[in-house]
């Protein structure tokens, strides 16, 4: 495949997932919470706070999702082993481990308050582990990233 391509099938993955989430967060979400109030009445007061707790954890996962589609015009432009990808990746790492740590210390508040139960506890713990192993490739990406703008700079000057 072509780095245009990829680069254009980067892009609409991106936009897609984007899409996806806008959906989630703004239709389903608050859908599911009015679908827990009418079963349970108790929860009316727990919906609105996890809520915003939702809401405040997608910030990092769009910039996450502008920061591909930087890498992703990088990758279009044959600069796919570049410095800006290298920090654009950091930066994905910093704040997939950010957002976890958020959430997994905002649902022990949450559990703390009686606002949460084991239950919420071990799907979050489940989602925060998913955040940390992408934190942590993101990191490794990076850093392989910069390795290889290195070489490709290397081979510049001695040509």
């Amino acid at each position: 495949m072509k780095q245009d391509a990829l680069a254009r099938w980067l892009k609409f993955i991106i936009i897609g997932v984007g899409i996806c989430g806008l959906i989630t967060y703004t239709v389903i979400m608050p859908r599911f919470g009015a679908y827990l109030v009418r079963h349970d009445t108790m929860l009316e007061r727990n919906v609105m706070p996890w809520l915003i707790l939702i809401w405040i954890s997608a910030i990092p996962c769009y910039i996450v999702l502008f920061l591909g589609l930087k890498v992703a015009n990088n990758i279009g432009a044959d600069r796919s082993f570049s410095y800006d990808n290298a920090k654009y990746l950091k930066w994905t790492s910093y704040l997939a481990m950010g957002d976890s740590i958020f959430l997994f210390l905002a649902n022990v508040i949450f559990l703390l308050l009686d606002m949460s139960a084991a239950a919420v506890m071990l799907v979050i713990g489940i989602i925060v582990f998913i955040g940390i192993a992408i934190s942590i490739c993101a990191a490794a990406l990076s850093h392989l990233v910069i390795k290889a703008a290195e070489i490709q700079e290397e081979n510049e000057l001695t040509v």
